[in-house]
């Protein structure tokens, strides 16, 4: 793998789709964004967290 390589990072994946999420939320306030982050959180089910580690490379099928 080159050194960096944000596609094949499981990370850079979730991040991307925590991104789109938190846009979406019209809260601007400090409190209010961590309380929105909580809730976006349980928007990624463990079969997706397995699925961008497959996507990586990560794990085997």
């Amino acid at each position: 793998l080159p050194p960096y390589s944000p596609d094949l990072n499981p990370i850079e994946m979730m991040f991307a789709k925590l991104k789109t999420l938190l846009r979406k939320s019209d809260e601007r306030s400090v409190d209010a964004t961590w309380r929105r982050l909580g809730e976006v959180l349980k928007a990624f089910s463990p079969h997706e967290c397995a699925a961008y580690l497959r996507h990586a490379g990560y794990v085997s099928t």
